[in-house]
Parts: structure tokens; sequence; C-alpha cells
């Protein structure tokens, strides 16, 4: 089901069909995704989704990050499941109640909308962890990144996995951690820098904070990013102890550029609410860009986990020369962004009917 091609600064990733192998119950069994696994049973689902969407977009700026973000969540836990959905049941707390996703992960109710639409169309046929992918896949389209052709045929499972969870990347991993998580899942440095701007968004309700941006960091060059982190909102706690306490030692993160760094500060004072939330872009918060990584460049990366991937030595000969080429070619960003999230897509999917399912709602098993 390819991507629509309303967007003229969409870049179509083709791919038809990949392989994935699928390991169950002792055997190997091979299944495979399609971009037309739906084309005769529902045939419409991608513009069904589309819609809901572009109609939740209207009261919430915000979600469009917030489901590229669902997606990201979900397929780091367990695979692409649609686990994350999800709510606690009496012996299965829900991945949502974790610390990570915990008054975090947002958007729930739009994909119930979504699934609610589907089922209207087309009763127990598209899944809800297909859902997430084609929402992920829209939302970038339609904030002015990269289309790609969206691998369909995922059953959705039937656990969540809270403690797996809490192993999800985190806005204060160094570059060593994040690398290893990564490559846990079989992710490359490329996927790493290309998908880093889609691991943290705003939490659901939080007290917004917002300072006017003052006149030295209003131009496009500084305050811009990309990846999901173009769209969202962070907490002042996540970027507290690059201000003022950094590794403990009392002093500033000496790495975040000075006059970024004051800014901040005024953002979020050592006394202020540690739930106030800032614009990760100012200037054009709903737009998709590469400026995340010409932020990196100067030294204004908002997360340490985002400067981490530029000014950590272990940096040097691994994930910096991407974000340098990231910077410096958006075109090659949006490539290879949307190669990564067709990676980031075929982890761990569920094919095998004795595994999985088709649920009527997103929520709970059937």
């Amino acid at each position: 089901m390819a991507a629509s091609s309303s967007s003229s600064s969409s870049l179509a990733v083709v791919v038809v069909v990949a392989a994935v192998a699928l390991v169950a119950g002792g055997g190997a069994a091979v299944a495979q995704l399609c971009e037309e696994y739906y084309d005769c049973t529902c045939p419409d689902a991608y513009d069904i989704v589309r819609r809901v969407l572009i109609d939740a977009h209207r009261s919430d700026a915000r979600i469009f990050a917030s489901l590229i973000r669902l997606h990201f969540h979900d397929c780091f836990v367990q695979g692409c499941d649609a686990s994350l959905l999800l709510d606690s049941v009496p012996g299965m707390p829900s991945e949502k109640t974790s610390p990570p996703n915990n008054n975090s992960a947002r958007g729930f109710p739009v994909v119930d909308d979504v699934k609610a639409a589907l089922e209207d169309a087309c009763p127990g046929v598209v899944s809800c962890a297909d859902i997430l992918a084609l929402a992920a896949e829209i939302s970038v389209e339609l904030s002015g990144g990269p289309g790609w052709g969206v691998l369909l045929g995922r059953l959705d499972g039937k656990t969540s996995d809270f403690n797996g969870s809490l192993n999800l990347p985190a806005p204060t991993d160094n570059l060593t951690v994040l690398r290893q998580k990564f490559a846990a899942l079989n992710l490359n440095d490329v996927d790493l820098v290309a998908l880093s701007g889609t691991r943290i968004t705003s939490p659901a309700n939080s007290i917004s904070v917002l300072p006017s941006c003052p006149p030295e960091l209003t131009t496009t060059t500084i305050m811009r990013n990309a990846g999901g982190h173009t769209f969202g909102r962070v907490q002042c706690q996540f970027v507290t102890d690059r201000l003022y306490n950094f590794s403990n030692t009392g002093r500033p993160d000496p790495t975040m550029d000075a006059a970024y760094r004051s800014f901040l500060s005024q953002r979020c004072p050592p006394n202020g609410p540690p739930a106030a939330l800032n614009d990760l872009d100012p200037t054009t918060p709903d737009t998709f860009d590469n400026h995340y990584y010409t932020n990196i460049e100067v030294n204004r990366g908002f997360l340490q986990s985002d400067q981490e991937l530029k000014s950590a030595p272990e940096a040097t000969g691994t994930t910096a020369p991407i974000v340098d080429r990231f910077a410096t070619s958006q075109a090659a960003f949006f490539r290879s962004f949307a190669q990564s999230m067709i990676n980031m897509g075929n982890l761990s999917p569920v094919t095998d009917p004795s595994l999985g399912e088709v649920r009527t709602n997103c929520r709970r098993v059937n």
C-alpha cells in the first residue's frame, strides 16, 4: 500500500516485499510482509488512516509526533506487535504504565478512532500493529517528510512486556548504551542517528512554560530540529542535569553551546517545575526537516542523547560522520530515515496465526 503522492516533498522509497524470519515454538517459519497486503481485503485502509489522522491534527498539533513515537516504542519492545497498546489486566501490567511511557506516550485515543473506522469498513481485517506502522508513515509525510512503502501483514501480539519497556532508549543514555540497545535489535549506527528524533516527545499532561525565543536564537540554523524532535516537546527534567549538574559535577555540560545553555536556563530555572514543556523546535515545530542535525553540529542538541551522537569520544568514526552527512543533505537524511523506519518496522513481526490475532479493540486481546 504505497504512500500518498500528494506531498511534493516526499521521497518515495520503493520496497515491494521483505522476507522476515520468524522463529516460533523451536521451528523456523518464513513469513512475508508486503505493501499490497490489504489491497483485496481492505483496499481503502491507507486512506482511512490518513483521513482520521488529518481530522485529529485539527485539534492536536502534536499528534503526528506522538504517533511516530508510539510505533518506535512498540517495535523496540518484543517487536512490532502492538503490545504497547494493551491496557493492564491482572497478571499483565501494561507497557503504557512503565516509567518510559507513563504520562509520556500519547495518542492512544486516536489509534482507537483509526481502529473503529477500519472496523466499520473492513471488520476484523487490519491489525493494530499495522495501524501503528501506517500512522507513523502518514504522520511523517503529512509533516513534510519522506514517504515510503509501508510493509504490512503483521498480527497483534497477545502479551505486554512491562519489564522489556524499561530498557527503551532513554534521553540520558550515553552513546555506548544507545549503540548497544540498537545493535541488540540488529539496527546499525545509521538507524540510530536517523531514528534518534523519534525517541522522545512531550508527556500527555504537563505544565507549559515557553518564554519567547531570544533574538540570537531565532534563526533556522540554530533552533530547528528534525526527526521526531521536529514536532515534540520535552519536560525540563530531562535537561536540568545538563544545565546545572552534569554527571554530578555541579557544573553544566561542557559540550553545550553557552548561548543555548543561557536560553534553556530561562526556560528551565533550577527550582522551576520539572514538568514544564519546551518546544524542541520553537521556530518550525510542525515541520519535518534535517535541522536537528545542524543543531547538533553546533552543540545545540537539547538532550544528552542527542549531543552524544556528535560529541561523545566514541562518535568519531561511528555516528558523527552520519550526523555530518545528514546536516549537509536533507535528501540523504530523508532516504536514510525512510529505510530505517522500514528496518524498525521489521522487528520481530508476528505473522503466525497461532501466536497472534487481529484485535477488534487495540486495548485488549480478543
